[in-house]
């Protein structure tokens, strides 16, 4: 037993290092077999990133106004992935608006600085999040932020799942790939929170998060497949943050 569990949190640990740039322990174990087991722990890294944002919203809150406290919560997510999500964004969006076919596209992903139109969709989608939480009372507020990212997460782990990889250089090394059991474990987890969340503001705005975030996650991979028939580490932070702002998005139709 005590065996499982150490293997457990090396595996939770792992989905840590690639999501975030949060001090690990040095020697931790690694393997291609234990990073495609780490990605089951996707969700529940994004429930940490989802606590650490709301905590740090609901402090600063306290002495400051509320569009201030949000800017707070989301530069200390900054802080913890290393802008992991939004450079893939970023990268991701620019190619796929210059580029002209796979090996175009990949090429300018892979490239050096930050395009027009990658800078754009990044302001866009910081601007709407800011917006969609600041009209939220700050409990709903940070719980919301708490299950967006999960169901981010969960979109990226569904990602990994179905869609084809792309071989070529990312933000960082990846783990492309995930078990059944796996997937049926992260869905499993996003579930469970997502009934937390359910039984505090309802069921019915609960299912317009999900849906939103579902939705705005899915019509992004299809544009992957369309324009790349794949993806690479570059794209999952875009699905990610596509993923939140849709289920900000969907709740606040419901609210």
């Amino acid at each position: 037993m005590k065996d499982t569990l150490r293997l457990e949190w090396q595996l939770y640990q792992l989905a840590l290092r690639f999501l975030t740039c949060l001090p690990l322990a040095r020697n931790l174990q690694e393997s291609d077999d234990l990073r495609v087991r780490a990605n089951k722990y996707f969700p529940l890294v994004g429930a940490l990133l989802g606590v650490v944002g709301a905590v740090t919203f609901w402090m600063m809150a306290q002495w400051l106004p509320v569009s201030a406290a949000l800017i707070l919560a989301l530069v200390m997510g900054l802080m913890i992935t290393g802008g992991f999500f939004e450079e893939g964004l970023a990268k991701s969006i620019e190619g796929m608006h210059r580029g002209e076919g796979q090996t175009q596209i990949l090429q300018m992903m892979a490239g050096p600085g930050l395009g027009l139109f990658g800078a754009i969709s990044v302001a866009l989608v910081v601007a709407m999040k800011l917006i969609l939480l600041s009209h939220m009372d700050l409990v709903t507020a940070g719980a919301a932020m708490i299950l967006a990212s999960v169901i981010a997460m969960m979109a990226v782990v569904h990602v990994i799942a179905t869609t084809p990889y792309l071989h070529g250089e990312g933000l960082r090394a990846a783990a492309p790939y995930i078990t059944a059991s796996g997937y049926r474990f992260a869905l499993g987890s996003m579930a469970a929170i997502w009934l937390c969340f359910a039984f505090y503001v309802g069921f019915l705005p609960a299912a317009c998060a999900w849906a939103g975030g579902t939705i705005c996650a899915q019509l992004f991979r299809s544009r992957l497949v369309r324009k790349l028939r794949g993806y690479n580490s570059d794209c999952l932070g875009a699905v990610m943050l596509f993923a939140e702002t849709g289920s900000y998005l969907g709740l606040s139709l419901w609210l």
